[in-house]
């Protein structure tokens, strides 16, 4: 069991503080550095402890303090890696949702087995129009966020496409409470619902369903997404978080094996996804 779901953005910027350190120390540097950088001493030490990350400029002046401009480029990358593995909502939704919905579409076109666990609502690739509407409208209020729900929308609907071109796989689990949430208006949830009853029979897709009543093996979790046990993303309430580091995943995919024990599918699925559109009527 892992600390924290962002554990992993956090290892890879101390490693890269750590990287910071040894050139600081190869060159012989201690209070100097700051100085040649031209900022406080407070700065190199958040630097140096991974609370604070380093700019470009910031990482090219401290390169070309220790002498080592050949490794700035280098370091540049790696600290922009590190910052695509957490990202807040509300920065990748700065411009609106569209475009994080077709670098989704994108991740799931490469990805030929996805694994999916959701505690709150359908994955996208499941929702439908009325549905992914009624959803994006509340989280653009929430964050605040420009809205370009309409184009949203169209992106989130357009990855549905995978369900039916062949080459991929989905894997989905489910809590009963996805079923029972009023997320959207009685309309749109019974479409939804109905939705998910009419792709169980696609080749490409296992639904399972853990019920309420279930003996929990593994606790209710946020919903996170396995791409061919290449990366995992984790959607927390503020942020999307990219794990990557192998032990993590392995947590992720003892974790998704679990649930799935827990699971019903077939008959049993759809007869929660039916008590659930029974309940609405």
């Amino acid at each position: 069991m892992t600390a924290s779901p962002s554990s992993s953005a956090q290892a890879a910027r101390e490693a890269l503080a750590v990287r910071l350190q040894h050139l600081r120390k190869d060159a012989g540097l201690t209070k100097d550095l700051s100085a040649r950088c031209g900022w406080h001493p407070a700065k190199t030490t958040r630097i140096q402890k991974g609370d604070a990350p380093p700019s470009d400029a910031d990482i090219r002046a401290w390169c070309a303090a220790c002498g080592a401009e050949d490794q700035a480029d280098d370091l540049i990358a790696t600290a922009r890696a590190v910052d695509s593995m957490y990202l807040e909502w509300r920065r990748l939704h700065r411009s609106g949702m569209r475009k994080v919905q077709e670098g989704w579409n994108s991740l799931h076109e490469r990805t030929r087995v996805c694994r999916v666990y959701v505690s709150n609502v359908p994955p996208g690739f499941f929702q439908t129009p009325a549905f992914a509407t009624a959803l994006m409208e509340r989280i653009t209020a929430f964050q605040g966020t420009p809205n370009d729900v309409c184009e949203a929308v169209a992106a989130r609907i357009a990855r549905s496409r995978f369900l039916y071109e062949g080459g991929h796989r989905y894997v989905v689990l489910m809590e009963e409470s996805v079923l029972r949430f009023r997320t959207a208006d009685p309309d749109a949830m019974r479409g939804q619902l109905r939705h998910l009853l009419a792709v169980m029979p696609l080749a490409s897709v296992s639904l399972g369903i853990i019920p309420f009543t279930v003996q929990r093996m593994m606790w209710p979790l946020e919903a996170f997404y396995l791409h061919d046990d290449e990366v995992a993303v984790v959607e927390t309430l503020t942020a999307e978080i990219k794990v990557k580091q192998p032990r993590e995943l392995a947590d992720y995919t003892k974790a998704f094996a679990g649930l799935a024990e827990m699971a019903v599918y077939g008959g049993d699925a759809r007869a929660l996804i039916k008590a659930a559109l029974d309940a609405l009527e």
